[in-house]
């Protein structure tokens, strides 16, 4: 069974057959049991379509940015509610809605097209009408070829705000710029004829990601500490706190975590949070609608910046001047800047260096992914957040077998709770390997010893044989032994094992390589880099 909705929920417990609107119910429960600006900022917006023939509801969202965060923080939720109310198990998917004619947003959007991304959210207005050439021209004249293409330099990612503004030649599509609007903005478009100042910019932090919430573990202890002494002396030291890690550390819950415990202290203090794709939508809106004074007056008046993935704003030249004066201004008057990357400053590709000096002249902290006893007490607190108690021998074997973040650890508890419900069986070892037999047998697979020295040597340009030999040299014995301190993290085997496999090594000669290797991985950001790098190759 889905996940039960709120404990005080005022639907009734069954239905005979699902109602055609039951989007509408579900928004109506959400928007009595959400905070007034998370339901407004999430769930309004969105658009839904019940299919009574297959059981199925499908809910469109503008992005991939809004798809991702309905997903993780609104899915279970949902798919509860869709259970209270018509009493039978509802199929919930979640899609990125088409884009529809610009001129109107105000009546619910038509079934969307499979053809054309992104769609503004109902009830978003505007009056733009524009032609393709000459909004072109403002690309081309005013942006440069790297804003208005959404290149992303030597990260080799685009922007998915611009991934998603597709212009088709048919005269009813929308331009360019219209498009990463309706793709990157929160809150209502201006009309041609409302001052962009009119527009109230929410802080966009959601209250739910507290530091009460982020659990402390040797992973992220130095930059937890960090994030709670900004949040009490904001302005002072650590100016700016450049926090940065894989995919699904945590960044974005201390980032979060940071502005929600500003705003506790002080209700006033004027705070955004924003991912750094909006910085690059809002500085090609400007251009294009010459509001940059207004955009200055935004950025620059801020008490509190939080920027998530900074690395976006590689390539994009004119982004990053205009982030640099912002960076310089809110510095000047003792504000404080608080970003996330995945990689360490100096790690960064296609940024301006006086804007990298600038990272580091702050603090720079990284967060590892959780070690065993971290993943463990997650799994226990977010089973608790399901009103689910989880045993902790299941969460020690779920967490010895996903390693990598606390995404993962999510989306395995997700399939251990839905494989309980939907089969009525208590939570024990044997369902969590019956529910997560495929993804266990993907990472068996894919993670072995051999493949781990192979992805290691071709790493540092070295021989698979030089992992079984007996040479010594630096450049040799320093790739081996981070190869078995990653066979000792990613795989079931045990020390003699890895041993055997690494030239019929000694037990003891592995056991020094990974404390080795751990010890340094805390202290030496390239080789922490370089094990980020790894770790994701080998798990695909």
């Amino acid at each position: 069974m889905p996940p039960a909705a709120s404990k005080n929920s005022t639907l009734p417990p069954e239905a005979n057959a699902a109602p055609p609107d039951l989007w509408a119910q579900c928004q109506q429960e959400l928007a009595r049991t959400l905070p007034v600006q998370q339901f407004n900022t999430w769930i309004k917006p969105l658009v839904g379509q019940f299919d009574p023939d297959q059981m199925k509801l499908t809910v469109y969202v503008a992005n991939r940015f809004k798809l991702d965060w309905v997903r993780t923080q609104y899915f279970n939720q949902i798919t509860g509610l869709c259970q209270q109310i018509t009493g039978d198990e509802i199929k919930l998917e979640l899609a990125i809605a088409a884009r529809v004619e610009p001129a109107r947003y105000s009546q619910p959007a038509p079934t969307p097209s499979p053809t054309v991304t992104n769609v503004a959210p109902a009830g978003r207005k505007t009056s733009v009408s524009r032609t393709k050439s000459s909004v072109a021209t403002s690309i081309t004249g005013a942006v440069g070829g790297n804003e208005s293409n959404g290149s992303n330099g030597g990260n080799g990612n685009n922007s998915q705000g611009y991934q998603n503004a597709t212009v088709h030649s048919s005269n009813t599509m929308t331009s360019v710029f219209d498009a990463i609007e309706a793709a990157s903005f929160d809150g209502d478009l201006p009309s041609d004829e409302e001052p962009v100042a009119t527009v109230i910019h929410k802080n966009r932090l959601n209250p739910q990601l507290s530091f009460d919430k982020l659990i402390e573990g040797t992973a992220n202890r130095m930059a937890r500490a960090a994030g709670l002494h900004v949040s009490s002396t904001l302005g002072q030291l650590y100016n700016p706190l450049f926090i940065y890690g894989g995919v699904g550390v945590g960044k974005t819950h201390l980032m979060h975590a940071i502005g929600n415990r500003v705003l506790d202290d002080n209700p006033n203090a004027n705070i955004l949070y924003i991912h750094a794709e909006q910085f690059v939508s809002d500085v090609v809106r400007a251009y294009q609608r010459k509001t940059f004074q207004q955009f200055k007056e935004r950025y620059h008046s801020l008490d509190l910046l939080l920027i998530d993935d900074v690395q976006f704003l590689a390539g994009k030249d004119r982004t990053q001047e205009e982030f640099f004066n912002a960076f310089e201004a809110l510095l000047a008057k003792k504000s404080h800047l608080v970003m996330t990357s995945d990689t360490y400053p100096k790690g960064l590709v296609d940024m301006h260096q006086r804007l990298v000096s600038r990272f580091e002249a702050g603090l720079t902290v990284g967060i590892e992914p959780p070690e065993l006893e971290m993943r463990v007490a997650i799994m226990i607190q977010k089973a608790r957040a399901e009103n689910t108690e989880m045993p902790e021998d299941v969460a020690f074997f779920v967490a010895k077998n996903v390693r990598s973040n606390v995404r993962e650890l999510e989306g395995a508890l997700r399939k251990i709770l839905a494989y309980s419900r939907f089969n009525q069986k208590e939570i024990t070892i044997g369902l969590a390997k019956e529910a997560l037999r495929d993804l266990l047998s993907i990472q068996n697979r894919q993670i072995s010893v051999e493949n781990i020295q192979k992805t290691v040597a071709d790493f540092y340009k070295i021989k698979i044989a030089d992992m079984y030999s007996k040479k010594r040299p630096a450049s040799i014995a320093k790739p081996r032994q981070i190869a078995m301190y990653l066979a000792k993290e990613l795989t079931q085997k045990s020390l003699p094992e890895i041993g055997q496999l690494f030239g019929g090594r000694d037990h003891t000669t592995v056991l020094y390589a990974v404390r080795k290797i751990s010890a340094e991985r805390a202290n030496v950001s390239e080789l922490n880099q370089a094990l980020h790098v790894l770790e994701q190759t080998l798990k695909g």
